[in-house]
């Protein structure tokens, strides 16, 4: 099919989404297990990026209404009941994200003014970290920010999502190159036990999961993909490939490039002090390009990121007061308040777990990781099984493959509490 400008567009904006506080943590949990546990994530997870949000899009695009979303289809297919349950899953798969890219852009500056900068009057010289009311201050001020973006129309965002994106991947691909003469190849003989490649590799799926996840953006990009050709779905499929590859290229690069600069005893200080990987490669290379280069990578890749799981989670939050209204008997919700309580919402809560600096990695481990698996590779594979305008899309291995690695990382949450 025809590549055009549209689908440049919304390429990169897929690719924006994904390329947020996931590919900045990744390297942190994934290098806990030295190279070649990485090897074999890079195998598993172009197919599992690819064929989940190719189910996710099948999802939304098999919907009789052009203007409904994943919760309006999740409506149309099971009812408001299990339509509810969904959109629950759906928020809460998302919004945590949100919470995270507070903290995460918040640890960034403050990392920056305190090692790059030396603001000894905004930080505690003995902790090396902010003071409470000036990280307060600094939580307000970046969030507040990143909210007031939300004001212009959702096509002005993604423009402004694809100038971002741009230079991302071009700073990005630099970087990971700049990195190549510091790698420490003697890495590559250290061989781990059979046990301990599946192990870290079980461990790091819902990070690895969330560093590669746009599901926040399907639903809008399936309906402007919908609106734009009549045979839609190929033109999804086309889009949603390109995506893949291009972040499993630029992603997984810039992983094996971090993994061969550190050790583990690196990874674990950056986990402990809950910064991007690229704010503690700041700290440790104390020269110019690294110190002002990294912090503005891990800026423009959390803002990028942001906005599209914003909208995500703004829509679920919304179909559920919606969907909670009419199960209460009233069909008429009011929208326009729906929408305004929820940005409220949004920034006072995004604000405040911004300050109180609870640990990324966490966020992503224990919650967004498995329910993003719930809702992007388990979810799509039950209704194309199920729902009979759906069935057109089974294939048993894909579809097989597809459920099984949702399942393992759902449970690896679980198999943590027994190590």
């Amino acid at each position: 099919m025809q590549w055009n400008h549209f689908d440049t567009r919304w390429t990169l904006s897929l690719f924006g989404t994904a390329v947020g506080a996931g590919i900045l943590f990744l390297p942190i949990r994934a290098g806990t297990g030295g190279f070649y546990p990485v090897v074999l994530m890079s195998f598993l997870i172009f197919p599992m990026v690819w064929l989940s949000h190719r189910a996710l899009s099948r999802f939304v695009n098999e919907s009789k209404n052009t203007e409904h979303d994943i919760t309006h289809a999740a409506e149309e297919y099971w009812g408001r009941g299990i339509s509810f349950f969904i959109t629950l899953l759906y928020f809460f798969a998302i919004y945590p994200i949100c919470l995270a890219y507070g903290v995460g852009i918040t640890n960034t500056f403050a990392s920056f003014f305190v090692h790059q900068l030396n603001l000894v009057s905004l930080y505690d010289p003995n902790t090396m970290t902010l003071y409470p009311l000036a990280r307060a201050g600094l939580a307000f001020v970046l969030v507040s920010a990143m909210m007031a973006v939300m004001i212009f129309k959702v096509e002005t965002i993604t423009k402004a999502c694809n100038a971002l994106v741009y230079p991302l991947c071009a700073v990005l691909f630099a970087f990971s190159l700049y990195l190549i003469p510091y790698w420490k190849l003697e890495s590559l003989q250290k061989m781990p036990s059979f046990e301990e490649l599946i192990q870290v590799v079980w461990l790091t799926l819902p990070v690895l999961v969330f560093a590669f996840n746009h599901s926040p953006a399907i639903s809008t990009f399936t309906l402007s993909v919908r609106k734009t050709y009549p045979n839609s779905q190929e033109k999804a499929n086309q889009i949603l490939f390109r995506t893949a590859v291009l972040l499993l290229v630029f992603v997984m690069f810039f992983v094996f490039s971090c993994i061969l600069c550190l050790n583990a005893e690196d990874f674990a200080k950056a986990r402990e002090a809950n910064i991007p990987i690229l704010s503690y490669f700041a700290n440790q290379f104390h020269t110019p390009i690294i110190a002002l280069g990294a912090p503005l990578v891990a800026f423009l890749a959390i803002v990028s990121s942001f906005f599209g799981h914003y909208f995500g989670a703004f829509e679920g939050l919304n179909g559920i007061i919606r969907k909670a209204i009419k199960l209460s008997g009233n069909e008429a919700p009011n929208l326009r308040s729906i929408k305004i309580f929820s940005t409220l919402f949004m920034y006072f809560t995004i604000i405040l777990v911004a300050y109180l600096n609870p640990s990324i990695l966490g966020f992503i481990e224990d919650l967004g990781g498995p329910i993003i698996a719930a809702i992007l590779f388990l979810m799509p594979i039950i209704a194309i099984w199920s729902v009979g305008k759906l069935k057109k899309y089974k294939n048993p291995l894909l579809d097989g493959f597809v459920f099984i690695t949702g399942l393992l990382t759902i449970t690896s949450v679980v198999y943590k509490f027994f190590l």
